[in-house]
């Protein structure tokens, strides 16, 4: 085996690893536990439409399985670098660590998904908009 495909096949291992199994066993613990997701699932299934029931689950699974990517920069096990249209190359796991977690940013309030989808997205955390800040001028309960 060359030395490259000794580098292609740790990076297919830690991708495999690192994001796909952990989204997997991060969703089947979603799955059978209380959390708002589970319960949003639980009602979807309860339709018995598998159209609703996959409407729902998609969206969440997928964006689960972007967490850990980014995930697995932030924790340096995938070192990655992006290329922007202008030519100019940042190192992700160098920004993470500099700027903050990249996977907070893409699911964050007023993150990337909500900012940039274009498909259906849901903010569980929703109600809690304020709950660590409270905007000058709104007085307490």
């Amino acid at each position: 085996m060359s030395q490259m495909m000794t580098e292609i096949e740790e990076f297919a291992r830690i991708l495999v690893e690192s994001v796909r199994d952990a989204a997997i066993q991060s969703n089947d613990r979603t799955l059978s536990g209380e959390h708002i997701v589970a319960q949003r699932w639980k009602e979807a299934a309860a339709t018995g439409s598998p159209e609703a029931f996959a409407k729902v689950l998609i969206p969440d699974i997928v964006d689960s399985t972007i967490s850990h990517l980014l995930g697995a920069i932030d924790q340096e096990l995938l070192r990655l670098s992006f290329t922007a249209s202008n030519g100019k190359s940042v190192d992700l796991t160098s920004v993470a660590k500099e700027s903050g977690e990249l996977s907070g940013w893409y699911r964050g309030e007023g993150g990337w998904c909500e900012k940039h989808s274009k498909e259906r997205f849901i903010d569980d955390f929703a109600d809690l908009k304020d709950f660590f800040y409270k905007p000058p001028g709104r007085d307490e309960p």
